[in-house]
């Protein structure tokens, strides 16, 4: 759900800050090893991609899931002083914290994931583990933060998300709202430097 965070701060961002404003904003951004998050993107749609293809890449998609939010966890420590950025280690923190007690999978709802389709409901009922997603056992650890909410219409795309993803998500429209409407309300930068 990252993804629909960063979309929905962007269309607020542009209408609070204008259209201008806000690409001053977002073009002043400074932010420490910058490019580990577009990075982290890149190599998660590409595992995805050929991971139900080569029966090597599914059996290391914990241990390559718990990598993948280590380093984002680190990048968003180092930009810790930039707004909402706290608020995002946390989103990403109780996520990290479910799946790596968990075996490096996100527990899904069986419930929850029959809003999805059947397909993606029985695979879950057969114990495969959907890229970085497992049903939801009796035994499952900390349960409550799983992906365990369905959103459904109106809202544009179904999907199922978790508490930690919510946190997340208002970390990332807290970050975009300070950046581009830096400028509306007269402050000097878009962003805090972190760098030295």
């Amino acid at each position: 759900m990252v993804y629909d965070g960063i979309v929905i701060g962007l269309i607020v961002g542009f209408v609070r800050g204008g259209v201008f404003g806000a690409l001053r904003g977002l073009s002043r951004l400074k932010l420490v090893a910058g490019w580990v998050f577009p990075a982290l993107l890149l190599f998660q749609f590409v595992y995805f991609y050929f991971q139900g293809r080569n029966e090597a890449l599914q059996q290391y998609t914990g241990i390559s899931i718990m990598v993948i939010y280590v380093i984002g966890l680190l990048f968003v420590g180092l930009n810790h002083k930039q707004p909402g950025f706290k608020t995002i280690f946390v989103g990403v923190f109780l996520n990290f914290l479910v799946m790596v007690l968990n075996g490096g999978a996100m527990p899904v709802s069986l419930e929850a994931a029959s809003t999805l389709g059947q397909y993606y409901a029985d695979m879950l009922q057969n114990n495969d583990v959907v890229y970085k997603h497992a049903k939801l056992m009796e035994d499952t650890r900390l349960p409550f933060l799983g992906d365990i909410i369905p959103i459904v219409a109106p809202y544009p795309r179904q999907m199922i998300i978790s508490i930690g993803d919510i946190v997340m998500n208002v970390g990332i429209f807290m970050f975009l709202q300070k950046i581009m409407t830096a400028e509306k309300k007269g402050l000097p930068n878009g962003a805090v430097s972190t760098q030295a």
